[in-house]
């Protein structure tokens, strides 16, 4: 069992990620580019889907309610982050904690693709502070 954790695991924690076509813009896409990151969609893709869903819900592209329910729909599951240290649980010690699979990470301000251990974002955000994650069960 250690072996297979260990034989997932990148040791590189954060990986530039952003698939963005204006790559130079803050533009808070982050959901956008964590649905890429988690299914290798384009940009333009995951932005029109997530765009579809939101007008189907009456809600923003940005919303929780509104990219919740789009990965729920392409196969993701919700779980919530059990909060026995809420303010020192970051995302990087999810990523030692989750060495295997794709992950979507919601911090509230923040949301992040984490693949076998690996942040794939513009940043950096290992210290943000995960609330909940979606995944598929079986993939990687």
């Amino acid at each position: 069992m250690a072996w297979a954790l260990f034989y997932c695991y990148d040791f590189n924690m954060y990986r530039y990620f952003n698939p963005n076509p204006i790559k130079d813009k803050q533009t808070g896409d982050c959901t956008v580019r964590a649905i890429c990151a988690a299914t290798g969609m384009s940009w333009d893709e995951a932005f029109d889907e997530l765009c579809i869903k939101a007008k189907e819900m009456g809600e923003m592209p940005s919303s929780n309610n509104a990219w919740g329910q789009y990965l729920q729909d392409i196969g993701f599951t919700y779980r919530a982050i059990p909060n026995t240290c809420p303010f020192c649980y970051t995302a990087a010690d999810f990523c030692a904690d989750h060495p295997c699979g794709t992950f979507i990470l919601g911090t509230g301000t923040h949301v992040i693709c984490i693949r076998n251990g690996v942040i794939l974002d513009s940043y950096d955000s290992s210290d943000k502070v995960p609330l909940y994650c979606f995944y598929r069960k079986g993939r990687k």
